[in-house]
């Protein structure tokens, strides 16, 4: 997957029934090169579905996390760019607080939590952080 691949599935995760043309406009390519990468990454098992967002508590099953991020210096733009293309980030708050920023994170396997942990820790910016894995969400 190339960088225009990774912003596709960010918008994809952020709403999947935008039309193939809006998509398109939004990442200055063409229609047809948008279809062409949704087909290819359909085909290869990338993509393996399109479906709806439920409660955290319906997605029993998937490791959920929230990791801490301290940001270098005046980086925070930049590492904002580049979770936003990581398809595994569901949201980043910034806080105001010992941590910059905090990432909401949720994927399939713990094999690929693992990975997105060992691609995201080494964004460029990224000083350190500190995950923990969501065991269960209590309702109020």
């Amino acid at each position: 997957m190339d960088d225009l691949d990774r912003r596709l599935i960010a918008m994809l995760r952020t709403d999947a029934r935008q039309p193939v043309a809006a998509l398109a406009v939004a990442l200055k390519v063409s229609r047809a090169t948008v279809q062409n990468r949704i087909d290819r990454m359909t085909a290869k098992g990338e993509i393996a579905g399109f479906t709806v967002r439920l409660a955290p508590e319906a997605e029993a099953g998937r490791v959920r996390a929230i990791m801490m991020v301290d940001v270098e210096g005046e980086r925070s733009d930049a590492v904002l760019r580049a979770l936003r293309q990581r398809p595994e980030v569901e949201r980043v708050h910034t806080t105001n607080g010992r941590w910059e920023l905090v990432v909401e994170l949720n994927t399939p396997t713990l094999a690929e939590f693992s990975q997105a942990l060992d691609a995201i820790r080494l964004i460029p910016g990224i000083a350190s952080s500190e995950t923990s894995i969501l065991l269960k969400t209590v309702a109020f």
